[in-house]
């Protein structure tokens, strides 16, 4: 039975790093290309998954050569692909990332298969026994019955909306969710206020507001804790968020407290941005040399 279950995106990544981002009308330089597997929930999955933790997957993709290779990875990484659905007729969502030489990010991508799992799909069974669901960006209605059925089986549930949270309302998600990861405009447009403020929604919550480059401060009913983040040059800040997502919550799995969560995930995140491609979260023995040459 896995531990963690990660829902949301699955996609075939192409990152293309240039010299600079060209103007309009400019060109730029392609100084490298690669090729594989993305998406948040997919990439908190691999690196669940490298931190020796039982994980598996809730998310769909094409029935074409992309979604196949994605399959692939998973697999290989160890994965569990039984809420993984494959999607007749349809294109797998690739997204192409553009990564300039300070390590930041554009994206253009196509939706194609990506959200292709609505309620009536998804197979209770997937998240009954699980200790932990681990929501990202996927249809509202979607994430609320996969949060719903964590509720019914006694797993705590975590959240990470990403970017298209203004556009859509993911209410009724929010009021299950127990810990919520957020950037700094994200929390804005969630909170409203600081969410350590005894009338905040969530001051009977964790939320954990991501600060880039400045580290990362998590507010819970107990306190606030902070961390400053580590000096590192970024070469792609792809997946650096998933890695920190995926560190925080292996930690809080094994007990551990919210500050050494937060050095953990802080570490996970820094380590990722020192490599192309989403799919570089380190493994647990990586993190914990880094955090050793620290000190």
């Amino acid at each position: 039975m896995v531990r963690v279950v990660a829902a949301g995106h699955v996609n075939w990544d192409v990152t293309l790093r240039v010299d600079a981002l060209p103007d309009p009308d400019g060109e730029a330089e392609i100084v490298s290309q690669r090729r594989s597997g993305g998406g948040s929930a997919a990439n908190v999955a691999v690196a669940l998954a490298g931190f020796d933790v039982e994980t598996g997957l809730v998310g769909s993709v094409g029935d074409d050569e992309h979604g196949l290779l994605a399959q692939r990875e998973l697999q290989d990484a160890g994965v569990d692909l039984d809420g993984l659905r494959v999607v007749d007729g349809l294109e797998t969502s690739v997204k192409y990332l553009v990564v300039d030489g300070d390590g930041e990010v554009m994206v253009l991508g196509n939706d194609g298969a990506n959200e292709a799992v609505g309620p009536s799909d998804v197979d209770p069974d997937v998240v009954a026994g699980c200790d932990h669901l681990h929501l990202t960006s996927q249809r509202p209605e979607t994430a609320d019955r996969l949060a719903e059925l964590a509720g019914d089986a006694g797993a705590t549930v975590s959240f990470d909306p990403g970017r298209r949270l203004g556009d859509r309302d993911f209410t009724a998600t929010l009021d299950r969710t127990d810990v919520l990861f957020v950037n700094d405009n994200e929390a804005e447009a969630v909170l409203d206020e600081d969410a350590a403020y005894p009338g905040s929604d969530f001051s009977d919550r964790v939320v954990v507001v991501k600060h880039g480059a400045e580290g990362a401060t998590v507010h819970t009913p107990s306190g606030s804790y902070s961390h400053p983040g580590f000096d590192i040059e970024p070469v792609d800040t792809t997946g650096a968020g998933d890695a920190f997502a995926a560190g925080f919550v292996a930690v809080r799995l094994d007990d551990g407290g919210y500050e050494r969560a937060l050095e953990f995930a802080n570490a996970c995140g820094a380590l990722a941005a020192q490599h192309e491609g989403a799919r570089t979260a380190p493994t647990r023995p990586e993190v914990d040399s880094f955090l050793d040459g620290q000190f």
